[in-house]
């Protein structure tokens, strides 16, 4: 007995018949992708490589420390999560806010992006660092007097990058400030005050 055709046009056993010779194509994809794995051994190197350990050396805020990191940890987690330098924001996780900012020899660089490996030997600074001797420092309390922050979560961010221009320009114009800190998002929209901020940090109120 024939059997009818579905309305598309394609018989069940035409259906069948496909579907089992994609099965096959399949396997045998799989197989050679397989065999082209256990030859190579590039994969299986790779993933063993970037789960290995490592012990690290640098400086952080003043003090020498040492952590033991994988390939692919980033510094953010390095902090957070072994260091408890929780201050320094986990927030995009793509380096689009700035949240994360600390100083790594001077200059802002996103630690959500900065591998823990590569900051072996050098200074790095967070948030934490910037109190001294129980007083905060003059960009954090520019920060308070100007009313710089609403939910916190850029502030530290914000301080650093401030931080590092102020180091290196300690007199910035409005201009020099705003793309400064143009890497360094506000949520809540308070960029007038944290430019005011700067501006009194540089002139010393």
């Amino acid at each position: 007995m024939k059997h009818p055709e579905d309305p598309s046009g394609v018989s069940r056993r035409g259906f069948l018949k496909g579907a089992s010779l994609g099965v096959a194509a399949s396997t045998v994809l799989g197989s050679a992708r397989a065999e082209v794995k256990e030859a190579s051994g590039v994969p299986d190197a790779r993933l063993l490589k970037a789960a290995d350990e490592h012990e690290i050396s640098f400086v952080l805020n003043g003090e020498k420390t040492k952590a033991k990191v994988r390939t692919g940890h980033t510094l953010l987690e390095t902090l957070r999560d072994q260091l408890d330098k929780t201050g320094t924001k986990l927030v995009c996780d793509f380096g689009t806010c700035g949240a994360c900012t600390v100083l790594v020899d001077g200059k802002p660089v996103n630690s959500c992006l900065t591998l823990a490996v590569d900051v072996a030997g050098h200074q790095v600074e967070t948030i934490e660092g910037m109190e001294q001797n129980g007083k905060l420092h003059p960009i954090q309390e520019a920060f308070c007097a100007e009313d710089g922050l609403q939910c916190g979560f850029c502030t530290p961010g914000m301080v650093m990058s401030s931080k590092a221009l102020l180091d290196a320009n300690p007199k910035p114009s409005l201009d020099e400030t705003k793309a400064a800190l143009s890497g360094n998002l506000c949520r809540c929209g308070t960029y007038i005050n944290i430019f005011r901020a700067v501006e009194r940090a540089s002139k010393g109120k």
